[in-house]
């Protein structure tokens, strides 16, 4: 085991959380999962921080998703802001606007820019690719004068998620360069790249450490069929080309199974000649981001990826 690589306070998390005897996620249906994860996604989270601006709103493309908006001050002050288009995570099936509400609130008051949060749809009930059409659609929006018509600037946009979430930003990111569609940054936290669980991480961390072999096996099969997964839309490790794709800021944790694909996606990012900034977060494990009640180093991460927004976007 590698339990010896996590900070004290990781190691005592991860303690209380086997403590817990707790029905496992991948026992549940999905319906029950998500009630879990409904109740349990912020627990460990900061505070919801008050915002000058948070709006629920729908995004008027074909499917008609739902999104919120973070700002830390009006739309009508100053020039426009620009935007984030954030994702969550939650293997493609979990998540949701309120799961992330913090965390979306923190990024907008430590960045300056805003945020809009996008209720893509879930698998089972939409498997691939729905979610990834649902964010191709919100992200040509939102380009396309949506920003705009929410007081936003549409020439400084920026893309991102969380795990599962920053799975679709990379995908979509491809999806833009291919469109010409001004992209200023993919922030990919944490983000799941490659179509098999076989890397050295997967093998080290698979077990004990929050999210497990079984649980993204879980995810997956809910998600997509076995013969779909060298699909690049599923895991753009495998995209043939990732030249041209906008400047990357991943930020990854050290004891996470999906690392070593983090760590590959950026080394081919690097060799397509794309800017990259890698903030490797020793001794915490996947999600640590949405826990900085408790795991202090969730804290100046989440700093860091603010300045790299508002280097990118020139707030």
């Amino acid at each position: 085991m590698s339990h010896h690589r996590l900070t004290p306070r990781m190691r005592t998390l991860l303690a209380s959380v086997a403590r817990s005897r707790q029905p496992a996620i991948h026992t549940l249906t999905p319906v029950e999962a998500r009630s879990r994860y409904g109740a349990m996604a912020e627990v460990l989270d900061l505070p919801r921080v008050p915002l000058a601006r948070v709006e629920t709103l729908e995004i008027p493309t074909h499917h008609r998703c739902a999104a919120r908006l973070y700002a830390s001050r009006p739309a009508e002050i100053s020039k426009p802001l620009p935007v984030l288009l954030y994702l969550h995570g939650g293997g493609f099936v979990l998540g949701g606007l309120e799961t992330h509400d913090s965390l979306c609130r923190q990024i907008a008051l430590r960045s300056g820019v805003a945020v809009l949060a996008l209720d893509y749809r879930l698998a089972p009930e939409h498997r691939f690719p729905a979610a990834v059409e649902d964010v191709w659609a919100a992200l040509q929006w939102l380009i396309n004068g949506g920003a705009t018509s929410l007081g936003l600037d549409s020439t400084r946009v920026a893309l991102g998620g969380d795990s599962a979430g920053a799975t679709l930003a990379a995908v979509a990111a491809l999806m833009a360069r291919d469109a010409d569609l001004p992209l200023a940054l993919q922030l990919l936290i944490t983000p799941g790249t490659a179509a098999d669980l076989d890397s050295a991480s997967h093998q080290r961390f698979g077990e004990g450490f929050l999210i497990d072999r079984a649980l993204l096996d879980w995810f997956f099969d809910h998600y997509i069929n076995p013969e779909q997964r060298r699909d690049w839309r599923y895991a753009p490790l495998h995209a043939e080309d990732l030249e041209g794709v906008a400047p990357a800021y991943l930020v990854l944790a050290e004891c996470d199974p999906l690392v070593d694909e983090g760590l590959a996606y950026a080394d081919r990012l690097r060799m397509a000649a794309v800017a990259v900034e890698l903030d490797l977060v020793k001794g915490v494990t996947h999600d640590f981001i949405k826990m900085g009640r408790v795991i202090e180093e969730a804290i100046p991460a989440l700093d860091r990826l603010a300045a790299a927004l508002q280097q990118a976007l020139r707030t």
